[in-house]
């Protein structure tokens, strides 16, 4: 039935285009064009309403603080600038809070990282074994390695199995991005607390190239020697 549905002759509907005497008004809205316009405008026309009537029934008494802490700016609605709400010692004791919270992570994760590296054992390192032994024969010579090895107590990294293998290889790899966060810990705490010591009371300068004793890529500050009573 398709088949012959499809060989019918039938009478192909075009849309109406713009007529030359309209091209400057541009392309000729299509009724599904229209019906999209028509509820975004309606939508507005809704929320304006809801809107009216709020406002037309509200509260004269209602008060609430971003009345008093925001503001109309080119008919942008902006909030007062909230940076300098705070005093200098309590930006000083969030501070260390921050630099005490940093401190906690690093040294969680040394403790991590030492408990790990102790259960682990370097099983492809095998002890050097200096003793000579001396075999009158190949069959002696069989007898004192198969004595030795047995003896050792120790087996060689090729010789374990493929499972214990991959755990001891993922054993490594965690404790080399552990060995890495710790490094990212401890550049973070040292920098935080330069921050913090910076803001503290008394003079201090940044060296010059010249004055520093070690070459570093980081700043350098002096202070003021001051008498301690």
């Amino acid at each position: 039935m398709s088949s012959l549905r499809n060989a019918v002759h039938r009478r192909a509907h075009k849309e109406r285009a713009q007529p030359k005497e309209r091209k400057r008004f541009g392309l000729l809205e299509k009724h599904k064009d229209y019906v999209v316009r028509a509820k975004a405008f309606h939508k507005k026309e809704d929320y304006l309403q809801k809107l009216k009537e709020k406002a037309a029934f509200r509260n004269p008494d209602e008060f609430y603080f971003k009345m008093i802490n925001s503001k109309t700016v080119n008919g942008v609605h902006k909030q007062t600038s909230e940076a300098n709400q705070y005093t200098q010692e309590e930006l000083m004791l969030m501070k260390s809070q921050d630099i005490g919270y940093i401190l906690q992570k690093l040294q969680s994760e040394k403790k991590k990282l030492e408990k790990l590296t102790a259960t682990l054992h370097s099983l492809d390192s095998q002890p050097s074994n200096k003793h000579v032994y001396y075999a009158e024969d190949r069959e002696d010579a069989k007898r004192i390695l198969l004595e030795t090895k047995s003896a050792g107590g120790t087996q060689a990294f090729e010789d374990l199995p493929d499972k214990i293998k991959r755990r001891t290889a993922s054993s490594y790899r965690e404790v080399e991005a552990r060995r890495n966060r710790v490094q990212q810990l401890e550049k973070v705490y040292n920098e935080m607390a330069l921050k913090q010591e910076l803001q503290k009371k008394g003079k201090k300068r940044k060296l010059r190239e010249d004055e520093i004793v070690c070459p570093t890529s980081r700043p350098v500050y002096k202070w003021r020697t001051e008498r301690k009573r």
